[in-house]
């Protein structure tokens, strides 16, 4: 049956908690499937496409991080946010590497974690004014398809990676300090670190850079931020 509410896949092993999501979610007004394990997580994501994952990192067998990287790989764009008692900075990074776009530590308010989905889901709804595309090098960033390609090949982009690069783009020429960056494209309520923006940006030169070691397009302001060239 067709609805217009959005739809959160909640993948997370332990009942309790994975109920308490889903009720709360329900009665916030979101649309809410669930799974108990990485495989039926990466199933659910991939036939359901869900418009937000909410997915435990620490499950037997397969690890949020390996169901993130997974549904990444097989051109799921949704964004995800990761659920986890640990609070080490490598854990949160490695999580932001394999696609994650936002990352939550046990244990949480409710209110918190509904006011963080509800600012991930507004993203990428509506753009700027301005040029529908946004064209360097071989790239074309289309805007209203939100794809990037590279000579007609289209080129993976998670949700996060796109709006930064279509921010990037926007911002040509100019330096911009990580936290402008983080409080234009997440918003002040972002509770991500500067570190958790570097290693968008490592992932992002990835996949525009042709040597990440000595990027042409989005340059390393020291002292700064970054600044974006064509």
């Amino acid at each position: 049956m067709k609805t217009d509410k959005q739809r959160i896949l909640v993948v997370e092993d332990d009942e309790a908690l994975m109920m308490g999501l889903v009720e709360n979610l329900k009665f916030a007004g979101y649309e809410v499937v669930s799974a108990m394990d990485g495989q039926q997580g990466v199933k659910a994501a991939l036939e359901g496409k869900p418009d937000l994952i909410l997915l435990d990192i620490m499950m037997p067998g397969m690890s949020g991080y390996e169901v993130c990287r997974e549904v990444r790989s097989r051109g799921g764009d949704m964004p995800v946010v990761m659920l986890t008692a640990r609070q080490d900075e490598f854990d949160k990074l490695h999580g932001f590497e394999t696609g994650a776009d936002d990352y939550v530590t046990k244990p949480f308010s409710v209110n918190e974690l509904l006011a963080r989905i509800k600012a991930i889901l507004l993203r990428g709804r509506g753009r700027a004014e301005g040029p529908p595309q946004h064209k360097f090098e071989d790239f074309v960033l289309d805007l209203d398809a939100r794809i990037l390609k590279k000579k007609d090949k289209e080129i993976p982009l998670t949700r996060t990676e796109f709006d930064l690069l279509a921010y990037f783009c926007a911002n040509e020429g100019k330096a911009l300090s990580r936290e402008t960056v983080m409080n234009d494209v997440w918003g002040t309520e972002y509770y991500g670190t500067q570190r958790s923006l570097d290693s968008f940006v490592a992932s992002l030169r990835a996949k525009i850079e042709k040597k990440t070691g000595k990027p042409e397009h989005i340059l390393t302001v020291h002292g700064v931020g970054y600044k974006f060239m064509k």
